[in-house]
């Protein structure tokens, strides 16, 4: 739908003449908006996912002014507009579950409106995946500003961030944390605006992009609520403009050897192992042939090297001061593809060739790293014939080869029911399954992989047991936890066959998953399988029709592949 003339898509609206372009034009004017601003201005939308329901972009209305004054000094003609935005600590049943439908909201948004360029504001979990998937699907000229961490909590004299809600709530079911100090240590946490202060989903969607080159250097890492912020977010607003009238879309920056180079900054930055899911649905959308193998594969003989919760021990601020992810990568340089472009118009190697880590505790070197073992795993077995995976830095290594006999859930309500109940047959070497909490299952896969230690065991000091299940974690928690199973229990994945007391083997060193069941008899159990009914109306009906399994990003069957920015019919 470019414009031959003009180059500027918005032309196709605003540079016509007669009744249509007088509809487009005084519509616009009507706030307050020159005459001279529609002439060959580049239309720049802002895509603004703020919302008060989802706190960590509660700021993203002032951050949007400081892109607006980047746009306009730039030359450009700065829109903002809404679109859905996903918080994860507040929506149920889950987040995930209106992943895919924020990023048809996204798309069709920009497809559907005079826009040259897009930024996009995003910041929580789910709405860096969301907007960009629906950015992808519509390729204009993009470019990412996240939301920053929030700044480190405080309590006791100790630094505190979401990992510790883990650690404090088992101490609290244990007896060990009165009701008044996990109050106390609440109001500590969350003491500025941001995201999450760990490595947890909202900091490695920041670093992705960031490792994708789709943001500015920096742009994973500054806290919230530094003045930094602003002058990236102002800077990115210049670039935009920049990017358009170079006609530099996110498919020239998103090439195959972009995904190679995220996967190995997330091994090095001990990432969440929501990345999997998201980045192949983010591939799908461009059109990059990417495979769960892949994330293995590519970030073999990475080792951890950011030492972050959960994996290790400071948070974002720290990883800020210590030289972000362009020193993270700087690091990693032997390993990248350098000579890739990114949206500021530089390389790789040009974003990083001049800074350094300011502090070894928290980023490391290739030679002595933080943990030998990083990245994300994927296992394979009958368990789990499209795969599985674990995050070994954050995993018990005495637990990396176990076998033992599993303890079963059926679905989450019978988990929370029965987990606490003294009666329940457990014991330290058991495996705790958990089915029905994958895509289709939940519906939306929800993040209660890393299922509580029985209060039992907990009483006698279990602090780790291998946990299985086909829904996802947080990543800010930790653990011995596989995840992502599939297929899943609810389209008859081995997962659904499983009884209580089947002899269970985990092989982490062998990538080996494996229920000790023969072939003859998981046959004949999923015979009797009996599967839930769908949801009858809304999305959720048509969330759970169209899902893909985990494997393939859990993204909608019919939105694979780039539509680009042609519109459908002009009325006018």
């Amino acid at each position: 739908m470019k414009n031959k003339e003009e180059g500027l898509r918005s032309r196709n609206w605003f540079g016509r003449t007669g009744k249509d372009g007088f509809i487009y034009r005084a519509w616009m004017k009507g706030q307050g908006i020159p005459a001279d601003e529609f002439d060959g201005k580049p239309i720049i939308g802002i895509c603004n996912t703020w919302s008060e329901l989802t706190p960590c972009n509660a700021h993203f209305r002032e951050l949007a002014e400081s892109v607006k004054r980047g746009v306009i000094a730039a030359g450009g003609l700065p829109v903002e507009f809404p679109v859905m935005s996903l918080g994860e600590t507040l929506m149920k049943p889950t987040a995930m579950l209106y992943r895919n439908l924020a990023s048809m909201d996204v798309e069709e948004s920009i497809r559907a409106n005079p826009l040259d360029g897009v930024v996009l504001l995003c910041g929580c979990d789910k709405t860096t995946p969301a907007l960009l998937m629906g950015a992808c699907s519509v390729d204009l000229p993009t470019i990412v500003v996240s939301g920053g961490p929030m700044l480190t909590g405080k309590y006791q004299g100790r630094d505190i961030g979401t990992s510790d809600i883990w650690r404090f709530s088992e101490a609290n079911r244990a007896g060990s944390m009165l009701q008044e100090e996990l109050l106390m240590a609440e109001a500590c946490m969350c003491r500025s605006r941001g995201h999450c202060a760990v490595m947890g989903t909202a900091s490695t969607m920041a670093s992705m992009v960031e490792a994708l080159g789709l943001s500015l250097p920096e742009n994973a890492a500054i806290p919230a609520a530094d003045s930094r912020r602003k002058v990236l977010a102002e800077l990115s607003g210049r670039r935009i403009v920049g990017l358009v009238k170079e006609d530099i879309r996110l498919s020239q920056i998103l090439s195959p050897q972009a995904f190679e180079n995220a996967i190995i900054v997330n091994a090095a930055i001990g990432g969440s192992t929501n990345f999997i899911i998201h980045l192949l649905a983010i591939a799908g959308r461009i059109g990059v042939p990417l495979a769960l193998e892949d994330f293995e594969k590519i970030a073999t003989g990475v080792p951890l090297i950011v030492n972050l919760q959960p994996s290790g021990q400071f948070f974002m601020e720290d990883l800020y001061y210590a030289g972000g992810i362009p020193a993270v990568m700087k690091i990693l340089s032997p390993r990248l593809n350098k000579e890739l472009l990114t949206v500021n118009g530089k390389t790789v190697e040009d974003n990083m060739k001049n800074t350094i880590s300011y502090n070894s505790e928290v980023i490391s070197s290739l030679e002595e790293p933080i943990n030998p073992q990083s990245g994300i795993w994927v296992l394979k077995g009958n368990i789990c014939s499209d795969g599985a995976v674990i995050k070994p830095s954050a995993a018990t290594p005495r637990l990396m080869v176990h076998r033992g006999p599993a303890v079963v859930f059926e679905n989450i309500e019978d988990y929370k029911a029965r987990i606490d109940d003294p009666l329940l047959h457990v014991e330290e070497h058991s495996v705790l399954v958990l089915k029905n909490v994958g895509p289709k299952g939940y519906p939306g896969m929800p993040e209660v992989g890393n299922m509580s230690i029985p209060k039992k065991l907990l009483d006698r000091g279990v602090t780790d047991m291998v946990r299985i299940s086909d829904g996802r974690m947080s990543g800010t928690a930790f653990g011995t936890v596989i995840l992502h199973v599939s297929p899943e229990a609810a389209v008859g994945g081995t997962l659904a066959v499983i009884k209580d007391g089947d002899m269970i083997l985990l092989d982490v060193p062998n990538r080996r998953l494996e229920v000790e069941l023969t072939t003859a008899e998981l046959n004949e159990r999923k015979k009797a399988l009996v599967f839930a009914d769908m949801h009858q109306r809304g999305y959720t009906h048509l969330y759970q029709k169209h899902v893909q399994q985990a494997h393939l990003g859990a993204d909608f069957d019919f939105l694979r592949g780039c539509s680009g920015s042609e519109v459908g019919r002009d009325s006018h």
